[in-house]
Formats: C-alpha cells, sequence, structure tokens
C-alpha cells in the first residue's frame, strides 16, 4: 500500500541504527528533541551484529582454544576441541544481548523506531518503505549514518557458501579445512589469525606488497611475523582472478605473472568497504557525494540545510568509535549548540596476534610533517606484566616534538589494544613526556610500557638502555 504523497511531519529524523546512529538518537532525545529512528536491517547496524563484536568475540575463542599450546610450557597439560555450532551460539547470544540492550535504551528515551529503508525523495523528506507500504516523513533536521558496505569484486560473486563476505565467514557454524582470505587489511588479519588458531590453514592475498598497507612498514612486518608464526601462508603482491573447482585463482606468484591455484574450500571476500550513501538517494537532499563514496561535510557534519552526515559516509577511517563521537557533534548542532569535530587523533587498532595499536604521528609521519619529532621504543621483553602473560614479543612507541609533546602512540604485542584509551588521551590533551613519565602506573600492568617508553624518551629509562 502506498500512502500517496501524504507525509507525516517528525522533530529530528535518524537513518540507520548503527553505533553512530542510535548515539545521535539517544543524544538528541537527551536533548529535548522528538526523535525518529529508521533502520531497514536490525538495531546495532554492521558493528554489533555482524562485524566488531562477532569478529571480537570469536577471537577471544580461537585465543582460549589456542592456549592450550602456550600454558604447557607453564607446567599446564591441557586439550580442547572446537564446537562450531556452540562456538555460533555464543557469539549470536552475545549479539542479542547488546542489541536488546540498544533497543532498551532507545525505548525508554522515547525513540520512535521505524523498521524500513529510507530514501530522499526531495530536501527535507524521504520515503519509508516496509514490504508494501510507503510512508512519507518529512523532517526538521536529519542525521543520515547508514554507514558502509562490503566491496564486492566482479570476478569474486559472493554465493553465500563457498565465497562469502566478512559476516558470511562469521555466520557459519563449520571451520573450513583450506580458508583463503582476499584482502590483507585488518579485517583479513584478525579473521586469519582467529581461523589460523581454530584449526583452518588459512592464506591471505593482498594486491599491495604487504599486509596492513595503512600502517607502517615495520608494523606490518612484525603483524607479518606473527602471521607466519601461526601457519598462515601469505600471497602479498598478488591478485584475485577468479575460482575453479579447486580454490582460488591468483596471478603474480609465478615469476612469469602466470595463474596459481590456492586450494580453498571456502574464500573470504575482505577487501574493504564503501560508504553506503547512494542506498538512501542522499544527493536528492542536496548533499555533495564525492566520487569516494563520501558525503562532503563541514566540522559540525552538515552536508546540506538540515541534513548531518556521520560515520562511514564521511572522510576519514571506518570505525565505529569515531561514528559515535560525530554523531554527539552532529546532534549538537542540529540544536543550535557550539560543536566541531577535530579531535588530534583517532585510535586504529588491530586484534590480530599480535595486536596493534596507533594513535597519532608516526615518527616517520611527524618527520615529513617538519616536526623535527623524537621516538623511543619500549620493547614488551622488559616489561613485567608482558612476561607474566607469556607475550614478550613486541614494542611501545611514544613520539613526541621538539617541545617535548606528545603526537604519536605506536605499539605490537600482546593486548597492546588495551593501551588506547590512555594513549589517545595522551595526544588529544597535548600531554607532554614529562606528564606521562611523572604519572605513577600500577605495577604490574601493561600500562607501564607507555611510562617506560616516555621515561626513555626524557633521558632516564629504567628497565631498557
Amino acid at each position: 500500500m502506498v500512502v500517496g504523497e501524504v507525509s507525516t511531519p517528525v522533530d529530528l529524523l535518524v537513518i540507520g541504527a548503527g553505533p553512530g546512529g542510535y548515539t545521535a538518537a539517544l543524544h538528541a532525545a537527551r536533548l529535548g528533541r522528538e526523535v525518529t529512528l529508521v533502520e531497514r536491517d536490525a538495531i546495532g547496524g554492521t558493528c554489533l551484529n555482524s562485524g566488531c563484536i562477532p569478529s571480537k568475540a570469536l577471537i577471544e575463542v580461537a585465543d582460549a582454544y589456542a592456549m592450550s599450546g602456550k600454558i604447557r610450557a607453564w607446567g599446564i597439560d591441557s586439550t580442547s576441541t572446537v564446537d562450531m555450532t556452540q562456538v555460533r551460539a555464543h557469539l549470536d547470544g552475545m549479539v542479542r544481548e547488546l542489541t536488546s540492550g540498544v533497543d532498551k535504551l532507545l525505548s525508554d528515551a522515547g525513540v520512535q523506531i521505524l523498521t524500513g529503508h529510507a530514501r530522499f525523495t526531495r530536501p527535507s523528506r524521504v520515503s519509508v518503505e516496509h514490504g508494501d507500504t510507503v510512508e512519507f516523513l518529512d523532517f526538521t533536521d536529519a542525521i543520515v549514518a547508514t554507514g558502509s558496505r562490503s566491496i564486492e569484486l566482479p570476478n569474486l560473486p559472493l554465493d553465500g557458501a563457498r565465497v562469502v563476505g566478512s559476516a558470511g565467514l562469521l555466520a557459519s557454524d563449520s571451520l573450513p579445512e583450506h580458508l583463503v582470505l582476499v584482502g590483507g587489511g585488518y579485517v583479513g588479519v584478525e579473521l586469519g589469525c582467529a581461523f589460523a588458531k581454530l584449526g583452518s590453514e588459512v592464506t591471505i592475498v593482498e594486491m599491495a606488497d604487504r599486509v596492513l598497507p595503512g600502517f607502517d612498514a615495520r608494523t606490518a612486518r612484525l603483524v607479518e611475523r606473527g602471521l607466519r608464526r601461526l601457519g598462515v601462508g601469505l600471497c602479498t603482491g598478488c591478485r584475485a582472478v577468479g575460482t575453479d573447482e579447486h580454490g582460488l585463482l591468483v596471478e603474480g606468484i609465478k615469476p612469469n605473472g602466470g595463474t596459481v591455484t590456492l586450494p580453498a574450500d571456502r574464500i573470504g571476500v575482505v577487501v574493504g568497504r564503501r560508504p553506503d550513501a547512494d542506498s538512501v538517494a542522499l544527493t536528492r537532499s542536496g548533499a555533495i557525494v564525492e566520487p569516494s563514496g563520501h558525503v562532503r561535510v563541514d566540522a559540525t557534519r552538515w552536508a546540506t540545510d538540515g541534513v548531518y552526515a556521520i560515520g562511514d559516509l564521511t572522510p576519514g577511517p571506518a570505525l565505529a568509535h569515531k561514528a559515535t563521537a560525530e554523531a554527539e557533534v552532529a546532534v549538537d548542532a542540529a540544536c543550535g549548540r557550539p560543536a566541531a569535530f577535530d579531535p588530534a587523533a583517532i585510535p586504529m587498532v588491530v586484534f590480530g596476534d599480535p595486536q596493534v595499536l596507533s594513535v597519532g604521528l608516526t615518527l616517520d609521519e611527524a618527520t615529513e610533517a617538519g616536526r623535527t619529532p623524537s621516538s623511543f621504543r619500549f620493547p614488551l621483553g622488559a616489561s613485567g606484566r608482558a612476561r607474566t602473560l607469556g607475550d614478550t614479543e613486541g614494542t611501545v612507541t611514544v613520539v613526541a616534538d621538539m617541545e617535548g609533546t606528545v603526537i604519536g602512540v605506536q605499539a605490537v604485542g600482546g593486548h597492546v589494544a588495551e593501551l588506547a584509551g590512555e594513549a589517545v588521551l595522551a595526544v588529544e590533551t597535548a600531554a607532554t613526556v614529562e606528564d606521562i613519565a611523572g604519572t605513577i602506573h600500577a605495577h604490574p600492568t601493561l600500562g607501564e610500557s607507555l611510562m617506560e617508553a616516555a621515561l626513555g624518551l626524557a633521558g632516564r629509562p629504567v628497565h631498557t638502555r
């Protein structure tokens, strides 16, 4: 049923109920706006339902399964088995708990939730399609948080069984014997480590000359070393061109450029994501969408009159924590409050083995920017906590400018993702090397490694030279 062009007026409209969208809805409701939230799929978006949360849960499962080999040297003899049906149930249960929690928060805040596919029909109006029903909404302000969608390769169409995306890998209740991942970015690295620990024979295919091409070369080398230690095969500088009955066809392995088949009973296409602006016909609102798919916005996330865009739709890293930070900025701006999205740093984390953390500028980036930087690299082998955890490979690096202000923190090693909060706070608040070095850190904790790196940079190292 189509309800003509008769429209319903709404105050503040949010399109998309991922982390950015539901955060925007909750913040707007707190500020007294009447909020309508439209979601075409599930509350929580990709992050909670098929991305960040289930993938990190699977990584924890894999780490627990692989622990038996690690603790043997500690005097503990243990064996374990993997039941992927139960693993899948565990992941699904965790997702249900989190999404139902968000749903209750929205309900308690008085947010009206509509299920359907929203599309702009003209400035200040959207249609919401749900089955055979179409409803039109005229909004005062709108915040668009439709996120991004997986990039698909024409020569590797997803079939939902043998060739799948990351969501398909996480949704399976069977463990592939031979898994080939096309894409060596953070998703490929994280899933590669997890499935290798669970017992799959894993190969990563990456067109660039190394994995994690968005990170510095030294970090990539340490990650590649960790992948090889897990038995993961690496085909860098290679291109996936198709499939045959045995597996994935790859070019670039042979010196003469011939094609090689990598055995695979499952192929995961994880080459990246693209902003999802076209599915809501955002240009009809008057917003400008760049060739990259990103929406052009100003510091308040304003895209056009009455319309704001946040999250993966906007330039910058496609990360949930960026989206939630932008959500408050956009809502404040829509409510006439002073607002600007201008972070000094956005933390980047890879939950591989080893983990990777990058905040602010690396030494090379700071040098290229003319900042005259200095740095100190603290080895985790000198950390008491790393020793007790049995993860001593890796480093924590602090980068400072010529005035001693911390402008970057990078870390590679076990559990270093937990340093992200302190690292980004240091950069965001322009803390100095002496601020970190002079702050008492609990012993033994991994956080001490930041203090140790700062002490080294200040010229008075304790547990290293």
